[in-house]
């Protein structure tokens, strides 16, 4: 082998660890600042999502973006701040009343009275149950004591809303700008294809956000009319929970189905376990019927297409992968549309057909 050759495969060879180094620095960057990449991803939802009602309001009654994106971000969390004291009022109302209730509870179930000694008595589990009541009894009181968690994670939860409130509010505001920034770089033969690769996107985003909050709709009303049969106390605040809870993606059913499920046992028995098969049901007809059929109206994509995405985004990439999965597909779409030859994509549908 001559000089030259050895001097190509070791460039070569460097060239590969570079890359693979160069890799691996990304992956672990990404990972120490995965908290920052997801409020960034959830800002961008939202910026997406509220940068229509935007541009409306700037058409008809503000001219200046800014003071238009400042009305629409307000009149967002007047909404949102209405929906929270709807929900959170009557919640703690509700663990105030429990929380008297508590030792009267662990009194009747350890005597085999009240709702939970009953059904503690019927399945002949009150004798194994005693002591675990006793240990719940003082984690309880523990819990009561310690404070320190659940206020950091009040704070936590606190600066993630405001920072998603901030960059998607400066994502609205400088959008146009930075748009129009990427396009004079780009020139005049790639202006027009970018627009309408943005274009796609954007509505692909929005149709994602719409679909996501029909399906939730479905979900809040669906819960309703069970709970309201069961006669669950606070069925319509308990259904809108579900609804908010139900538009996280991969998890966010499951949470619903932990809230309705405990306030239907604390009802009776009988009604927590018609909630659990309802939301066992619903989750198989949610995940498998109305999302793929939701999502493929909404984002203009195949029912199926929709479906494997979802399968394969949440495996690999788990809540985050789940929440960018249909957003995601719609944008691959909408390159291929721009990037592969319409004469070829004929071609592979008539075979797909064939």
């Amino acid at each position: 082998m001559s000089e030259v050759d050895d001097r190509t495969t070791a460039r070569r060879v460097l060239i590969a660890i570079g890359l693979v180094l160069a890799t691996a620095a990304g992956l672990v960057l990404m990972w120490q600042t995965r908290r920052v990449l997801a409020w960034t991803v959830v800002a961008v939802f939202l910026a997406v999502a509220l940068n229509p009602l935007v541009e409306r309001v700037q058409r008809r009654w503000v001219r200046r973006r800014t003071v238009a994106t400042l009305l629409v971000f307000l009149a967002f969390l007047v909404v949102l701040g209405a929906l929270a004291a709807l929900v959170l009022v009557p919640l703690v109302e509700q663990l105030g009343r429990f929380a008297e209730r508590a030792p009267e509870l662990v009194r009747e179930a350890r005597g085999g009275r009240g709702p939970v000694g009953g059904v503690l008595e019927r399945l002949h589990l009150r004798q194994a149950a005693g002591p675990h009541i006793d240990q719940l009894q003082r984690y309880g009181a523990q819990a009561g004591r310690s404070t320190v968690a659940a206020l950091r994670a009040t704070v936590q939860g606190v600066a993630g809303a405001l920072t998603v409130t901030v960059l998607a509010f400066l994502m609205v505001v400088q959008g146009p700008r930075l748009l129009s920034g990427v396009l004079a770089l780009a020139g005049e033969g790639r202006r027009g294809r970018l627009c309408r690769i943005g274009r796609g996107a954007s509505r692909t985003i929005t149709g994602y956000v719409g679909g996501n909050l029909v399906i939730s709709v479905i979900c809040g009303l669906a819960t309703f009319v069970v709970l309201a049969l069961t006669g669950v106390p606070f069925a319509g605040v308990i259904a809108l929970v579900v609804a908010v809870a139900d538009l996280i993606p991969l998890v966010g059913a499951t949470l619903g189905a932990v809230a309705a499920g405990g306030a239907a046992f604390l009802h009776s028995p009988t009604a927590g376990v018609v909630v659990l098969v309802f939301f066992v049901l619903y989750q198989q007809v949610e995940n498998h019927l109305l999302q793929p059929v939701i999502m493929s109206h909404t984002v203009q994509l195949n029912p199926l297409v929709v479906l494997v995405s979802v399968l394969v985004a949440a495996e690999l990439g788990g809540l985050v992968g789940a929440l960018l999965a249909i957003p995601v597909a719609g944008i691959v779409r909408i390159l291929l549309r721009e990037f592969v030859p319409a004469s070829q994509r004929h071609r592979a549908a008539e075979s797909g057909e064939t």
